[in-house]
């Protein structure tokens, strides 16, 4: 089983926003990810961030994957299928069209401060965006 850890960051609300993205393979390899994605509420940047490893694990055909956030939001949409706001409604369907295409999947909800590099990975988006649109 692959477990990957993800998060989304967002200068402002909405603001310039990135995700982080941590593959960690049984074998003990680790793999990072980070794309700036554009203008997101962080809410949404959260969701983004699953979304985009989602499909990183689908084109590689991984089938037994196991996520996990620090987003509430994320980890109670995901398995309850279901978010109380109609904004997220939309991303929430495109993450379980994803999600439901794994042979095995789980999501966790987990605090912050055990998703460090996810995050780390998700702010340094932001910045070198930030960067690259200064040159």
């Amino acid at each position: 089983m692959i477990h990957v850890n993800t998060d989304g960051a967002s200068a402002g609300d909405p603001g310039p926003s990135g995700v982080g993205i941590l593959f960690r393979f049984a074998d003990g390899r680790t793999e990072e990810k980070r794309f700036a994605i554009g203008e997101y509420s962080n809410h949404e940047a959260e969701f983004e961030a699953l979304n985009r490893a989602l499909s990183i694990c689908l084109e590689r055909g991984y089938a037994h994957v196991s996520f996990r956030t620090d987003s509430r939001l994320v980890a109670e949409g995901v398995e309850n299928r279901y978010v109380r706001n109609a904004a997220y409604a939309p991303y929430l369907e495109q993450v379980l069209k994803k999600y439901d295409q794994l042979e095995l999947a789980f999501i966790k909800w987990i605090p912050s401060k055990q998703n460090k590099k996810a995050d780390e990975l998700a702010r340094l988006a932001i910045v070198k965006e930030k960067k690259r649109k200064r040159s």
